[in-house]
């Protein structure tokens, strides 16, 4: 890899690992809806004219029905699942559980209509996962946590259903005008219930800030940078991101929000890694045009697309 393919693929680490932290700043004082609405539409504003430049949104309007399931499955129900969820949990737990996302995939797979075969080696890697799933909620999550670990298991199905309605319905759409359309579709779906949940007073200004960085970095900069990835290195390169984003997660919310650390979850974050890796592995698919939506096909399997 070249020392520019280095360089975005060490971005892109950071990038989609710091999402968990910024969203549970934010949801101190914002309601999920609220931070949902904040989030698209500044990464729609943000987006969306660069694709309208570039003749990218005009092709989607034929693709309507598929791009709405997409923009619903991959923004706009995770996202606020995501938010519910922090309000009780840490942000390193939730990266971490949102490893996961790779095996429910393989799992879509396998029973969809494009069955891929788990062999033993992929059936072993869903084994581990799930001890390490196991592992992380039975020693880090309260009894009255329940409700958002279910969450963040809605999150992970949705995570890994949205990649299938873009290799299967837009594949040959322009990725750039998929994100931004999605995007604006998800700030006006979400427009009504954001406003009416808004606080009263102006937020404080780590929770702007926070919002701020999740619209505009790690939405509109990250999807950028990914496009430049893929070109640089490919789309079976750029999936690697996925192991490691969790990694940025659980650091930035030991060390910044002193969140807790402890065996059960050193160990249950090794199991759900090695897990995604062996029930994800398999021999390397052609390479695709830099920039189509099936480039974005691997996007967040760990953050919300566009997110993390």
């Amino acid at each position: 890899m070249t020392r520019r393919g280095w360089m975005l693929f060490a971005a892109m680490c950071v990038i989609w690992g710091i999402p968990y932290l910024l969203i549970k700043v934010a949801v101190d004082e914002l309601s999920p809806a609220t931070l949902v609405l904040g989030r698209t539409a500044v990464g729609a504003a943000l987006l969306l004219p660069i694709a309208l430049a570039r003749g990218q949104v005009l092709p989607l309007l034929s693709r309507w029905r598929p791009l709405l399931v997409f923009a619903a499955v991959e923004i706009c129900l995770p996202w606020l699942l995501l938010g519910h969820a922090e309000q009780r949990l840490s942000s390193s737990l939730t990266g971490l559980l949102l490893a996961a996302v790779p095996m429910v995939s393989a799992v879509l797979v396998r029973f969809g209509p494009d069955s891929d075969r788990l062999d033993a080696r992929r059936l072993l890697g869903l084994l581990v996962g799930l001890a390490g799933v196991a592992a992380l909620v039975g020693f880090e999550v309260g009894s009255g946590d329940v409700l958002s670990v279910v969450a963040l298991a809605l999150v992970a199905v949705a995570y890994a259903v949205g990649p299938l309605v873009l290799s299967r319905h837009l594949s040959d759409l322009p990725g750039l005008g998929v994100i931004a359309v999605s995007l604006s579709v998800a700030a006006l779906a979400y427009l009504p219930a954001g406003i009416a949940e808004a606080p009263s007073r102006w937020p404080s200004g780590k929770v702007v800030l926070s919002v701020l960085g999740l619209a505009v970095i790690c939405t509109a900069i990250a999807f950028l940078v990914f496009f430049e990835l893929i070109a640089e290195v490919g789309p079976a390169r750029s999936t690697v991101i996925t192991y490691v984003n969790p990694a940025v997660a659980l650091l930035l919310g030991v060390v910044v929000l002193n969140e807790s650390f402890g065996v059960a979850t050193a160990v249950g974050f090794v199991l759900v890694l090695a897990g995604s890796v062996l029930a994800t592995s398999r021999n390397r698919a052609p390479r695709s045009e830099p920039g189509s939506a099936r480039d974005i096909e691997c996007v967040d399997l760990a953050q919300p697309v566009a997110e993390p």
